[in-house]
């Protein structure tokens, strides 16, 4: 039987069934776990006004017909973070969800259209307390399925040893040699001076490239494929400018309250101290969309909402986990959909 035949077909379903219910005890693990923290289960809608304002961000639209039959253009939410925060600014203070989000141009060995992702927000909490989240969640995980070992084609992680916390601009010293921070003096990137490190370490630099598209590459071709090996890596401290939502940091305003998650080389959460100022997080979703614009030739509306909601919002970290992504590595699966109870399609790569 091909590895690309329907999902439906039964000898294809008995080999993926012990994936599938392996991703059933991790949720209802995390579940109880979540719950005994106290923390709420909510259920963020799926049809916004806005699908995000970041620039690569990219949302599916829906046309929804009034009774009077003009149409309310709508977009199926790539991420449930916008509703959360407006419940937070209602009043709540430790949410979480397992929500089904979108998102177009996506399709990959670790990217789906359709997927699960699990955020969670801490009123009052700092982001040591979410990467103590995560240490506790893979820990959880692993034990409700019965796995030792996170995987991920050759790479191998301990989901039980803490997690290794490196800041980004160790990481880029560490694995490109490169000292990130130089290349943003007075918090300005300058993307002439990374391109000169980047040249000098024989990464690819184009004429056009921006300092955000410098330090994308850098970050994928020489950071990423070393993290998360023998037990999974915490990067923190983000430039601020790759950071949209997030809280510059206290003492060095170049960087943000911002981290992510790797095991086995994969991204698997990215967390911050949330961005709380309305005025600040209009400006940067302008300039996103200024950027998508000129890039794509296609923009998103602002959910005027949530900048409201902002103003009313505590001091809170929030975080958002690929749950797929997290059962793939913790059932050693090759690909998101075979993890997937019903994936859109048969995908090969």
């Amino acid at each position: 039987m091909s590895d690309v035949s329907p999902f439906w077909v039964p000898v294809k379903h008995r080999d993926r069934r012990p994936l599938l219910l392996a991703r059933n005890a991790v949720k209802s693990a995390l579940r109880g776990w979540f719950e005994a923290q106290g923390f709420t289960e909510v259920e963020a809608g799926q049809l916004q006004i806005s699908p995000g304002n970041e620039t690569h961000l990219h949302g599916v639209p829906v046309q929804l017909r009034r009774h009077d039959g003009g149409i309310e253009p709508l977009y199926l939410h790539t991420s449930p973070e916008f509703a959360c925060k407006k419940l937070l600014a209602a009043g709540e203070t430790r949410i979480f969800d397992f929500a089904r989000v979108f998102r177009d141009r996506e399709r990959g060995v670790l990217h789906a259209p359709e997927f699960t992702m699990l955020e969670w927000y801490r009123v009052g909490a700092s982001l040591d307390d979410l990467m103590e989240d995560c240490a506790h969640l893979l820990l959880q995980a692993a034990t409700a399925c019965g796995s030792t070992q996170l995987r991920f084609r050759d790479r191998l992680a301990d989901p039980f040893r803490p997690p290794e916390r490196l800041s980004v601009q160790e990481a880029f010293a560490r694995y490109a040699d490169i000292d990130l921070l130089a290349s943003t003096p007075d918090g300005v990137p300058d993307p002439a001076i990374l391109a000169r490190s980047a040249h000098r370490q024989s990464i690819r630099v184009a004429e056009d490239d921006s300092w955000s598209d410098l330090f994308s590459r850098i970050l994928v071709d020489r950071i990423e494929p070393n993290l998360g090996h023998d037990r999974a890596t915490i990067l923190y401290h983000y430039p601020v400018h790759e950071a949209a939502l997030a809280r510059p940091c206290p003492d060095d305003p170049r960087v943000s309250e911002r981290f992510e998650l790797y095991a086995c080389g994969v991204e698997l959460a990215n967390g911050f101290g949330e961005l709380t100022d309305p005025v600040e997080q209009r400006r940067r979703f302008e300039e996103d969309m200024a950027l998508k614009q000129y890039i794509y030739g296609e923009t998103y509306p602002v959910d005027e909402d949530l900048l409201a909601a902002l103003a009313l919002m505590p001091d809170t970290s929030g975080i958002a986990l690929g749950f797929d992504r997290l059962v793939m590595l913790l059932t050693g699966a090759p690909r998101i959909d075979d993890v997937l109870w019903t994936p859109l399609a048969p995908f090969s790569a």
